[in-house]
């Protein structure tokens, strides 16, 4: 199986903190002219500061662009199943590989509720649905019998995990072993090959916004088994991570240390990171170090 990589595509925005949908586009080009497939309103993408419009139509922007060149998933996880079910049933039939659904936030959830939640928009769209667990962020935790409940869905096809241990994702695979059809995608940017020597179907970055060519690295020299070429890749990879997230808050640093280099993404929305000289000099030497500013 050829494995693959999206990355979570952060979203541009002009000063007054409209989206940018051109400079978005041009992050699209980008990423597909590296190889990578995409997911759109993810973590990396500030979709918590979206609106139910701006996630619409940001993901039809994508799709637009993208003309079925890669892959591309879209999340549409809100705090209630309700408004989640509108924004699912909006991008259905836009042409996305798949649909995630970050686990709800803010409202504690018990493993029965998830089940409730993923089924009831897994039953009202055609495109596959893929579980989102970051429990770091939502405070939910889609537990590896939960997953496996919810795997024998035949409109769920697999899991992202955001939660960065290592032993849920070999009990994810394990479900995936058990059901058949279900895939696991690794998130955590230092676990990329690890991920998919253990069987991954591929990974979801947030560090491929400032790398992609070094992210499509690791997943080419896997696929074509040259394993020097990407453990290299892979190394270089994680010492980008270790550094750049040593700063502070991960995605807004992705988005700091892309904007370093193209001024067109913008600032995330308030309340977001506001730039820092001191960070900014230490970001730019990060960059340097490793031959990633322009």
């Amino acid at each position: 199986m050829t494995r693959n990589a999206h990355v979570a595509l952060v979203t541009c925005f002009n000063e007054d903190e409209t989206i940018n949908y051109e400079a978005t586009r041009a992050q699209v080009r980008r990423q597909v002219a590296a190889g990578n497939d995409l997911m759109v309103c993810g973590t990396n993408g500030d979709f918590s500061a979206l609106t139910h419009d701006e996630k619409i139509r940001l993901t039809q922007e994508v799709m637009d662009e993208v003309q079925g060149r890669v892959k591309v998933i879209a999340n549409v996880g809100c705090p209630a199943t309700f408004e989640t079910l509108q924004l699912a049933k909006a991008v259905d039939g836009l042409g996305l590989h798949g649909i995630a659904v970050i686990t709800p936030y803010f409202i504690a959830c018990t493993q029965d509720g998830l089940i409730r939640h993923f089924t009831t928009i897994a039953d009202a769209v055609k495109t596959p649905v893929y579980l989102y667990d970051i429990p770091a962020r939502t405070q939910n935790h889609i537990e590896p019998a939960t997953a496996k409940v919810l795997a024998k869905h035949p409109n769920i096809a697999g899991i992202k995990d955001s939660g960065g241990s290592t032993e849920t994702v070999l009990e994810y695979l394990e479900v995936a072993k058990e059901v058949g059809s279900f895939e696991v995608y690794c998130a955590p940017d230092h676990l990329v090959l690890w991920g998919l020597e253990q069987g991954c179907a591929g990974v979801v970055s947030g560090l491929g916004n400032v790398a992609p060519e070094l992210l499509a690295q690791i997943i080419k020299g896997f696929n074509e088994g040259d394993i020097d070429s990407a453990k290299a890749a892979q190394e270089n990879f994680a010492g980008l991570r270790v550094d750049l997230y040593a700063l502070g808050f991960p995605p807004a640093l992705v988005k700091r240390a892309l904007y370093m280099n193209d001024r067109s993404v913008g600032l995330s929305r308030q309340p977001a990171l506001l730039p820092d000289a001191d960070q900014d000099a230490k970001i730019a030497e990060i960059l340097t170090n490793r031959n990633l500013l322009k």
